[in-house]
């Protein structure tokens, strides 16, 4: 099996059109995940979200704060 550097690199090497391609096949394939397995990947990346949070490597942002820049580049 090729390692996950190895795919991105080759992924990187692709024209635009073909790395579009990819990207959409891979965003869909999320989408086809077994209920059971979207659950186990949202509960690992919620881990690795408050974790980053604990150490300082991430900051939350106010709903109200998110809610203005969206007005901002809606208009």
């Amino acid at each position: 099996m090729a390692n996950l550097a190895g795919v991105l690199k080759s992924a990187f090497d692709l024209e635009v059109e073909d790395r579009a391609a990819l990207a959409e096949r891979l965003l869909t394939s999320l989408e086809e995940l077994s209920p059971d397995e979207a659950e186990r990947v949202w509960g690992v990346e919620a881990e690795r979200r408050l974790e980053q949070l604990r150490d300082g490597r991430a900051r939350t942002v106010a709903a109200e704060d998110v809610h203005k820049k969206d007005e901002q580049l809606l208009r």
